[in-house]
């Protein structure tokens, strides 16, 4: 065996070391890089997450279910000169905690009638969408693409949705998909913020207004069963009835 080929067979190992080691070195680099770019959103998640987990920690630790929550609310905003105003920051900040949607609204019906109860629930339904929106958007920048050819429900709705965002975006609230869905996916595909909103103003009303005759019809809640005007939780029920033919309506005309 020649001298060049025991120094090659030597420096054999030496080598495949380095490339391993320049390997190594490289994805360090691109994992710190990419940290560095990133380190920004990685707070605000590492907020958020410390956010939920610090509600469900209280909520389980006084052992509240969403109905005794939602009792703390009422006594929170029952007591306050500005029940409106933090009625429609809860609403807000409720993405961030995955709360109800139509509890809140049913509360609002309780707290401030039929009226002023359906209008806050508009505003803080909204204020809530928007919020969502922008985490969606924050945080999801390329997470769905729409230029593959994936035929999956979400894939086509997200096509769709960026072609036809107002119209998309009021059919999906009109057949009751999930509202904070809805709001996230708006955000990840960045759609304009305006279409978004206006459909979620006019394709959230159906339902907000029935959940809030169903509170409205609430005349006291005093640990027992709770009085109940009729008239207007009928009035609920059958306004609910109807937005449910016309989403079973826009869903079979959507297949």
């Amino acid at each position: 065996m020649s001298t060049s080929t025991l120094t090659k067979l030597a420096t054999q190992p030496h080598t495949k070391w380095q490339q391993i080691t320049t390997e190594g070195n490289q994805k360090i680099h691109a994992l710190s890089a990419a940290l560095s770019r990133h380190r920004q959103k990685l707070a605000v998640l590492t907020f958020w997450a410390i956010l939920v987990a610090t509600y469900l920690s209280y909520t389980s630790a006084n052992g509240l279910t969403p109905l005794a929550a939602l009792r703390q609310i009422l006594n929170l905003t029952q007591n306050s000169d500005f029940g409106p105003l933090l009625f429609i920051t809860i609403f807000t900040i409720r993405p961030l905690i995955f709360f109800s949607a139509v509890l809140l609204t049913i509360v609002g019906g309780f707290l401030f009638g039929p009226f002023w109860g359906a209008l806050y629930a508009i505003l803080g339904s909204n204020a809530s969408a928007l919020a969502a929106y922008v985490i969606g958007r924050y945080f999801g920048a390329g997470f769905i693409k729409t230029d593959d050819n994936r035929n999956g429900i979400m894939q086509r709705y997200a096509k769709r949705m960026h072609e036809n965002s107002f119209e998309t975006v009021l059919i999906m609230r009109f057949v009751f998909l999930p509202f904070d869905l809805v709001n996230y996916l708006g955000g990840l595909l960045r759609l304009d913020w305006k279409a978004f909103l206006l459909a979620t103003a006019i394709g959230s009303v159906p339902g907000i207004l029935s959940f809030t005759l169903f509170g409205a019809s609430i005349d006291s809640l005093d640990g027992g069963l709770p009085n109940v005007d009729w008239t207007t939780l009928i009035a609920g029920i059958f306004l609910l009835m109807i937005s449910l033919l016309v989403s079973r309506y826009v869903k079979n005309r959507e297949r």
